[in-house]
């Protein structure tokens, strides 16, 4: 294997295709051929063969408090799956770090350290929040890296104000619903090392950005961006928000799964968050079971499914690593972008 050893041998190169759901496949199966790309196929007992022995370890409390709501996250998934993750990562930023102090050595100049910044993006209810909670807590765990902070880009939607005036508040999470100048900006002042930068603060409770509110970030280790449309291009040659990765992750899976996943989660939610009077979404709360499966179907329907169609999922190839999940949730097999 090019890019890292394996345990149980070389893994194989092989044609990705993309199937009627949108899952990732390396056969044809009745897929139509998406294009060949430059990722090495992993399956899941070789990746998890690159697991460290001298690795961080997790409470199983530490694992119940990251799991998401449908999210079966265990003890062998992470210990499978994301350590041997964590561990890559923590590579590539000791590398990146190096590589920044050899050319401030040829420019003559001091040795600056930036953070090492990380985009991850997927699906609405695909699981790249929990992806994204788990590897904070476990890279920090590395000596490298104790320091991570994790930003979620939903601190960087325009107010619901702001949406509304511009008629878009039912395309919320697609990328014009966005401060995209605020959050590249954001993630710049961050990469280039200043000393505190500040961050906007979302509430899912309200469904819309808390007036005054931020969060500060002060020259991490690690910086993670999690987010739906974080590897999005460019806009007509300017800087766009994934040219300041340092890696990139796609939390992956076929639309069916994704869908009922979304149900699911929302049928926890109708049953839990919803009941909440200040939840924006309260006036789910009274609807029996066969009327929020098919509230939850129509904004699948209306909002999300297009959003992953026309925006999301056309970046899952800018991704330097792809987690595939089946349909329970586990990553079943890991492509890694040849360097």
């Amino acid at each position: 294997m090019e890019a890292v050893a394996l345990g149980t041998g070389p893994a194989t190169l092989r044609p990705l295709f993309v199937g009627q759901n949108g899952g990732v496949s390396s056969s044809r199966g009745g897929a139509t051929p998406l294009h060949q790309t430059p990722f090495v196929e992993i399956p899941r007992a070789e990746w998890a063969g690159l697991t460290p022995g001298n690795g961080p370890d997790l409470s199983l409390a530490e694992i119940d408090a990251l799991r998401g709501q449908g999210d079966p996250l265990d003890e062998r998934e992470v210990r499978e799956v994301y350590l041997p993750l964590s561990r890559l990562l923590s590579l590539y930023a000791a590398a990146t770090r190096s590589l920044s102090t050899a050319t401030d050595t040829f420019l003559g100049k001091p040795a600056s350290v930036t953070p090492f910044v990380i985009g991850v993006a997927g699906s609405v209810a695909v699981g790249k929040s929990t992806v994204s909670r788990l590897l904070q807590l476990l890279l920090s765990r590395w000596p490298d890296t104790p320091r991570v902070e994790l930003v979620t880009t939903d601190g960087f939607l325009l107010p619901n104000a702001e949406l509304s005036h511009r008629g878009i508040l039912d395309r919320k999470g697609f990328p014009e619903s966005y401060d995209r100048r605020a959050l590249t900006r954001f993630v710049s002042e961050v990469k280039s090392g200043a000393d505190a930068v500040h961050a906007p603060v979302y509430s899912h409770l309200t469904y819309d950005i808390v007036p005054d509110a931020h969060v500060e970030v002060a020259r991490p280790d690690v910086l993670i961006v999690e987010g739906l449309n974080v590897l999005q291009p460019s806009l007509g040659g300017t800087l766009a928000l994934s040219d300041l990765f340092d890696f990139s992750i796609y939390v992956d899976a076929r639309m069916s799964d994704i869908e009922r996943w979304y149900q699911e989660r929302f049928l926890e939610l109708q049953r839990s968050a919803f009941s909440n009077p200040e939840s924006y979404f309260h006036r789910y709360a009274a609807l029996d079971e066969t009327e929020a499966k098919a509230e939850a179907q129509a904004i699948w329907k209306r909002t999300n499914e297009p959003n992953l169609v026309e925006n999301i999922r056309p970046t899952r190839s800018r991704a330097r690593l792809i987690l595939r999940k089946a349909s329970d949730h586990t990553v079943d097999t890991v492509y890694l972008r040849k360097l």
